[in-house]
């Protein structure tokens, strides 16, 4: 398999499986959400470890913690990704499925956002059409729902904190991960500690196979973000915009299809004004890519030009 091909393959896996998140923590009840996460983090650390050891990355471990502006940089993205990971895992359990594929519908427009107000980036016309849009849907779904969809704009505003900090400390995914597992490995044992001091722990007290599914949180962690990076050295930036779209969808899909979860003719209009706003983002992009492809062609061209006129 070509190195392109095998990163469309990876891409693709690593969002299917996100996609398909619902019904794996949905099948962990009766466990909360805190414990399902406090899970999640412990095992995602031995994953990792596991990883690791075949990778021999441990080098790149022991430099990264004597380093100690990226070990506090990795201590807010431990935070940020932790309230993705709770407040997600909280929509499953209380079906809101269909809510939090909205949080990842929004990401790339609260992207965006950030790069106005963080990076004070220069938005292109269309980019902030495209938000004008966003937060129209915003205002429609808020009067549907009676109330700010917290759930989605926490998932896009954490998730979105969470890229930008790990976009300026530019660390490899596999240690990063487990640093960031490890920084609120301590606090995450507590709890279940304590879960288990008080009889309310469903880990070995429910079934082995709920037990195990409960460790293999770890694994389904680790298994789509190395997939992704994986993708992310082979694939074009456009293909991978195109494809993160994959994920929320098979969310909705899954929360209406699967879960029943409502969704009256309000919310879908709600929706659909995302996909528009969507739809004027991507196209966006994909014209500034052509763009850009046409004028790195054009001066290779006209470089080759003089090289063969100076022969």
């Amino acid at each position: 398999m070509d190195p392109l091909r095998r990163g469309y393959v990876s891409a693709l896996s690593a969002n299917v499986l996100w996609g398909v998140f619902p019904l794996y923590f949905h099948a962990l009840r009766p466990a909360g959400a805190v414990e399902v996460l406090a899970h999640r983090i412990v095992w995602s650390v031995v994953a990792m470890t596991l990883v690791l050891v075949a990778i021999r990355h441990w080098r790149r471990v022991r430099e990264l913690l004597r380093q100690k502006k990226r070990m506090a940089g990795l201590a807010v993205a431990a935070v940020l990704i932790a309230v993705n990971w709770g407040v997600y895992i909280f929509a499953v359990n209380t079906d809101r499925v269909v809510e939090a594929s909205l949080g990842y519908f929004i990401n790339p427009l609260f992207v965006i956002l950030l790069g106005v107000l963080v990076l004070r980036e220069r938005l292109r016309p269309l980019q902030w059409t495209a938000l004008g849009i966003g937060a129209v849907a915003v205002v429609v779904l808020s009067v549907d729902y009676g109330h700010l969809p917290w759930i989605a704009l926490t998932l896009a505003a954490s998730f979105g904190c969470y890229g930008l900090v790990k976009k300026r400390l530019g660390l490899p995914a596999a240690e990063g991960l487990f640093l960031e597992s490890g920084v609120l490995t301590l606090p995450a044992l507590a709890y279940l500690v304590w879960l288990t001091t008080q009889h309310q722990s469903t880990f070995g007290t429910v079934s082995v196979w709920h037990s195990v599914m409960l460790a293999g949180s770890g694994v389904l962690t680790a298994v789509p973000l190395l997939l992704f990076a994986e993708a992310a050295n082979r694939v074009p930036l456009s293909g991978l915009g195109m494809l993160q779209y994959l994920t929320p969808t098979l969310q909705l899909i899954i929360g209406v299809a699967v879960f029943s979860e409502p969704l009256p003719a309000a919310r879908l209009a709600g929706f659909a004004i995302v996909w528009l706003a969507l739809a004027v983002f991507s196209w966006d992009a994909i014209r500034v890519a052509r763009r850009s492809r046409a004028r790195r062609d054009a001066a290779a061209a006209a470089q080759k030009e003089a090289t063969a006129a100076a022969i």
